[in-house]
């Protein structure tokens, strides 16, 4: 059950069409499998591809290319919809987008858009970007994975840890961080240079581990992924070498919108969920919900949901408009993940003991809700991210 208005957050008509339309599918296909996804652990392929046939995956792409001719807002409120029901599966739409597609479109060749494009924004296909590694992930000077060329091709060597849509059946690629070799920086310090390579899936020497045993998010696919003298072609690099840690930052400010949104939509399904059984639940012959210290948590959960929207949608607005939004990425994606933790956590509060009960949903989010204040930066890293923009955190004056 839906508590708040949309319409009420100057959203254009195709925003809100779209909304509601992902709202609706998230109701109807998506929150029935939700439960039985987690307890198995199981990304259902069926429903990613029910979701590119509604053309989620192409969002925020140009029409010439098979995309939707959207915007980064309207990605947003995609995931966001999803999120309110099943984090699991809003992941995936937003690692397919952000971290599977969006890198091929804007540092790909013609060849490699025209290759592996359309099949991602059709929901055809998925891709993983392979950043994060056991010592090394926002340091990039502690980079392991190598990638050296050798009678044009790239031999790829190191390993990679946490990659989301790495191992399912209709993975295609992953893109890796790689040092590539070493450049001098105008202090005279040598650095490692980082590239950016195309795996495909298949690679000999290249191995997907088995997935992770993880808290939540129990539906969303993340492997461990291993690289032994895999071989590619020189073609396989993805943009302009020694660029490809650089190229992954601006990337990274965009995932921070959607993992807002994203926060935001759990946070909103913890509100519906909590608002519902406060109405129904009789407690000592009274609804849970005219106690006023119930009131005034649900209260304090909706002040979490449209701060955190607006946050988030202002980010988007600003990036759309092609305007600077580094800090308002980071200051939404830090205001909605604190919302999401916050809510699920007042939510099951309010469910009493069937909050710690796996067959609700609280109860998942509040499991799944932990890795958004880790996930595209941590909350210490937005903190300091939002200290460095009031010129704090270098020791600089503004």
């Amino acid at each position: 059950m839906s508590v708040i208005d949309l319409s009420t957050y100057e959203l254009d008509d195709d925003h809100l069409e779209l909304a509601n339309l992902v709202r609706a599918f998230a109701d109807e296909q998506v929150a029935p499998q939700a439960y039985e996804a987690d307890r198995t652990k199981t990304l259902s392929i069926p429903l990613v591809h029910a979701m590119g046939e509604l053309g989620l995956f192409g969002l925020p792409f140009p029409e010439e290319i098979g995309g939707q001719g959207g915007d980064y807002v309207a990605l947003g409120l995609a995931i966001e919809a999803l999120g309110r029901v099943d984090q699991s599966i809003a992941i995936t739409l937003e690692a397919g987008v952000s971290l599977g597609a969006m890198p091929v479109f804007r540092f790909g060749t013609e060849a490699q858009k025209g290759e592996l494009l359309p099949d991602l924004l059709a929901g055809r296909a998925l891709a993983g970007f392979g950043l994060t590694e056991p010592e090394a992930g926002s340091d990039a000077g502690a980079t392991r994975t190598t990638a050296r060329l050798d009678d044009g091709e790239w031999v790829v060597d190191g390993a990679k840890q946490f990659i989301t849509n790495s191992g399912t059946s209709i993975t295609r690629f992953v893109t890796v961080t790689a040092v590539t070799g070493s450049r001098t920086g105008m202090d005279g310090a040598e650095r490692p240079e980082i590239s950016t390579i195309i795996v495909p899936n298949g690679t000999t020497g290249f191995e997907v581990g088995p997935a992770y045993d993880k808290v939540g998010w129990h539906a969303s696919d993340t492997h461990p992924l291993t690289f032994t003298g895999a071989r590619v072609p020189e073609a396989n690099l993805l943009g302009e070498r020694g660029r490809g840690f650089a190229n992954f930052l601006g990337i990274l400010d965009e995932g921070r919108i959607a993992i807002a949104a994203l926060s935001t939509g759990a946070a909103e399904g913890c509100l519906e969920a909590a608002v519902d059984y406060a109405q129904t639940r009789q407690v000592f012959g009274e609804r849970l919900g005219s106690r006023q210290a119930i009131q005034f948590m649900l209260a304090r959960m909706q002040l979490r949901v449209h701060t955190a929207r607006l946050a988030w949608l202002h980010a988007a607005r600003l990036r759309d408009a092609g305007r600077p939004f580094g800090t308002e990425a980071a200051l939404a994606k830090l205001t909605a993940s604190d919302a999401a933790m916050d809510n699920a956590r007042d939510a099951t509060q309010i469910f009493g003991g069937n909050g710690f009960m796996n067959e609700y949903p609280v109860a998942r989010h509040y499991r799944d809700s932990k890795i958004l204040e880790v996930g595209e930066g941590t909350t210490e890293v937005q903190l300091l991210l939002i200290a460095r923009a009031l010129g704090l955190a270098d020791g600089g004056a503004r």
